[in-house]
Order: structure tokens, then sequence, then C-alpha cells
């Protein structure tokens, strides 16, 4: 998908309706969704392959240009006739989003199109050293494209790190570490997440049914709760200085664990490392990407 953001100011109210009259200054456009992963992957030194579709319009166009002018090949997209690309497009003020409106087609997909995709993907596991599953449930991802794709990553013994959503968790299997966020965790387990325990018990609920060997809970402003599914959790404090925009922070964790886990770190080791990620990208305005260079600078701070 695409970030498109329209940056400007408000100095009046309009005279039609109780809303800010927005002067656009600016206007950009970045990669979103899985193409965040992507790009935070290349930011950070590593090579992405994406797989995806892309719609058959101006925008699926303006899609991949964006990912040739990062240096992400684009033989892994598939053009769905008919189909629109989903652009996510911010309009932001003063530093503040002020709205969000999104065009997107998140139906189903006619199933040469998933088999389509299958095969790009088992193609692009020749040579990686990890997988990364990023679902924004837009239609792309079927139980029967993850059936083809993920015992083929365990074969060749690949982490698989997956930001997941909740209508296919079932189908998330098998994988190496799944990161749900604090309110999918409570959807996903049937518990309200007050307390530290709650957390915690919550994680144990969805490893026993999700049969992985990692959970990673990202819980905001309250950290992460890494729980293993032999021995005890790690809660890992957010590093967060200061938030100014939280869009992208869940593709920045996945890309940085994949990164570490095919680098060859422990478990523990890559999260650590995915939270100073999210710590420098939050504290940046749209959707945003973490370099090498920023990643050091915080490292051992």
């Amino acid at each position: 998908m695409m970030d498109r953001f329209l940056w400007g100011s408000v100095t009046r109210i309009s005279p039609e309706a109780p809303v800010p009259v927005v002067r656009v200054e600016r206007e950009t456009a970045s990669l979103g969704g899985a193409g965040n992963v992507a790009q935070n992957i290349v930011t950070l030194g590593g090579a992405a392959r994406p797989i995806g579709l892309q719609g058959e319009d101006a925008e699926g166009g303006q899609l991949a240009a964006l990912f040739q002018s990062a240096g992400i090949p684009i033989d892994g997209l598939v053009r769905a006739s008919g189909r629109v690309t989903t652009v996510k497009t911010r309009i932001v003020a003063h530093h503040q989003h002020v709205v969000r409106f999104d065009r997107e087609d998140d139906g189903g997909i006619d199933p040469a199109l998933t088999a389509g995709l299958g095969r790009r993907a088992v193609a692009a596991l020749d040579g990686a050293d990890a997988l990364v599953i990023s679902d924004y449930e837009k239609g792309t991802l079927t139980p029967e494209l993850l059936a083809v794709v993920l015992p083929e990553a365990a074969r060749r013994r690949l982490p698989v790190v997956v930001d997941p959503k909740l209508r296919l968790l079932p189908h998330y299997h098998p994988v190496t570490v799944i990161t749900p966020n604090s309110r999918e965790a409570a959807e996903a387990s049937g518990m309200s997440l007050k307390t530290d325990a709650d957390v915690e018990a919550a994680g144990r609920v969805l490893l026993a049914r999700l049969r992985c060997p990692w959970l990673l809970i990202t819980r905001g402003e309250r950290g992460m709760l890494l729980v293993p599914a032999q021995g005890a959790s790690i809660a890992v404090p957010t590093r967060a200085r200061e938030v100014f925009d939280v869009s992208g922070a869940g593709d920045t964790v996945v890309a940085v664990l994949a990164l570490a886990l095919a680098s060859g770190a422990e478990m523990p080791e890559a999260v650590a490392l995915s939270n100073l990620a999210a710590g420098v990208v939050v504290g940046k305005l749209g959707t945003a990407s973490v370099t090498r260079e920023e990643l050091l600078a915080v490292v051992g701070t």
C-alpha cells in the first residue's frame, strides 16, 4: 500500500462547518504496509524482496516507482486487474493528524492470483535468510497462500516473523514469532488486559493455541512482552524519548526482528533491537524507517 501525506497549516475554521481549514503546503508519498517493512529492511542494510498485489491504476504505478527508487525489486508484485491500489491519505497540520482517508479494495482475490503469488513467494525464498508475513487484512493473504509458503520456509529452516490479523490466526503455522499488539492479544484471547499479569496470561493462552515458540506482544508506551513457549517471559520497557507519530512502528519492529534473527541473533537480543528501533521511528512524523546509524546511536544508551 502507499501512504500519502498532505502537509499544511491551519489558521481558521471553515464557515461552512465547524472544521479546520488546512492550507496544503506540500505533498509526499511513501511505501506503506508491507512496503514499509521492506523499506526498513533496506535502510538497515538488508535486502528485501516484496511479494504482493498492486492495483491496476496510476497509484499502482507510483507504488512500483517508490519501490524502485528505494532499490527494492518489483518482480514479486502482481498487478490485479480491476483492483485499486490501497492508499492511506493523511492530512497533517502543525505536526498533528487532522484526518485520514483510505482508498482500498479489501475483498477476496481470484484463486489464480493467489497461486501466482504463492509461486513467486516460494521462488523468493531461494537465497533468503528470513520471511516476514505482514498482514494488513487487505485480501492478499489467504489460508491457501500461507499453506503454500509457510511449510516451505520451515523446510528451509528460515525464521518467520508474523505481524498478524485475527482473521488468519489459526493459519500462521509453522512460524517463529507472532507480534500482536495489546488490542489484538485481548481480542484473540477473549481476555481484558488491565495488568501486566493479564498480558502474561493472555500470551500463554495464545501460545498454546498458535503452537509457535515465541509470542511478542507490543504494548505502545508500555513497551513489549516476549512470551516464550519454554521459560519465563521478558518485559521490555519502551525506549521512546518523544512520540510524534506511531504510524509504521509495527513495521519497524518486524523488520528489525527479521534482520536480527537472519543475522543469527537470539530472540531476546532481536526483540531488544526492535524495541530500540521502534523508539527511534515514533520520534519521526509520518511513515518512517530507521537507519543503521540511528539504531547504532541508541544501542547502549
